[in-house]
């Protein structure tokens, strides 16, 4: 339930972000250490007295870990923990997107458990390892409620892989059904591929995913094979406009200024006469612009 000044409008609202504070790191971090039982199937730590699991094996899982994520931050002990946030020295540095492979490590491996009798002499309960994943669910709202709390633009989908959530995306559901509905497999195949790429939270991949995207336009122009692709195109425009004129021009114009784009800047050609993108924010400006005309396009295509 919102709290008084939630519901009163009197907060300011959170500042979104992709970057994951120390704070942030923690709160996360802890959800993950609460449902280190839940993967105890898969490195369980068996009582010494042989009455079964007792929980998870840290040390199997802290090495398994080591390869599976070698980024993932370790404190002076070499143990998997909080990264120090500075205040009594130097802050410590740490791959925010290493903790995100964690999450997904989690999630994915998350398996229901029933706590059995306390064993007093060791301190520790006995566990029942369940063949069912119920758990996964809580898990993923826990993790996204701290997402959402924090303002941070991630999201941990029912796939339990880590996307992130953009404000300005013109990606929809209806456009991926579109996308799903697409009879050419080339193009098919690299729109799915760029909008897999578009989504991961690393900003690296937003460079590959207008590269496949800008593929994928140049396949479209050819999408009628009994047509060169001066002719395709000019199907594609006229079956979008109507054969209403002003929307034939519109049409070419942004047909001609996406070519134009794709050739100018180093997105499908690395020649060091083409123009760097640096920022990041451009490229989800480029790629917005070039989806919207495709998934456009796609609506008209025989």
């Amino acid at each position: 339930m919102a709290l008084y000044t939630e519901r009163h409008g009197m907060r300011m609202p959170v500042e979104r972000t992709s970057t994951i504070t120390v704070e942030m790191y923690g709160l996360l971090f802890d959800c993950c250490e609460k449902y280190y039982d839940n993967i105890a199937w898969k490195f369980p730590e068996q009582c010494p007295d042989g009455q079964g699991c007792c929980g998870l094996d840290f040390q199997q899982f802290s090495t398994h870990i080591k390869f599976d994520i070698p980024t993932l931050y370790r404190n002076s002990q070499g143990r998997i923990a909080k990264p120090n946030s500075g205040y009594y020295g130097d802050p410590d540095e740490y791959d925010q997107f290493a903790l995100l492979d964690l999450i997904e490590f989690i999630g994915q491996n998350c398996r229901d458990i029933a706590v059995g009798s306390f064993h007093s002499y060791f301190g520790h309960n006995h566990i029942r390892l369940l063949d069912t994943g119920g758990v996964a669910d809580a898990f993923r709202n826990d993790i996204n409620g701290i997402f959402k709390k924090t303002g941070l633009l991630f999201t941990l989908t029912d796939k339990m892989t880590v996307e992130r959530v953009t404000d300005y995306d013109v990606l929809s559901p209806q456009i991926e059904k579109n996308v799903a509905a697409v009879k050419e497999p080339g193009i098919r195949t690299l729109l799915n591929e760029a909008i897999f790429m578009f989504r991961q939270p690393n900003p690296a991949a937003r460079n590959a995913a207008v590269e496949k995207l800008w593929d994928a336009f140049e396949r479209l122009k050819t999408y009628y094979t009994t047509l060169d692709k001066k002719g395709s195109v000019a199907k594609i425009v006229t079956d979008m406009s109507g054969g209403q004129t002003e929307f034939v021009k519109l049409f070419e114009d942004e047909f001609r200024a996406l070519t134009a784009i794709g050739n100018g800047f180093r997105i499908r050609h690395h020649e060091t006469n083409k123009v760097d993108i640096t920022d990041s924010r451009h490229f989800d400006y480029i790629f917005n612009r070039c989806m919207s005309l495709i998934a456009s396009a796609l609506q008209y295509l025989g």
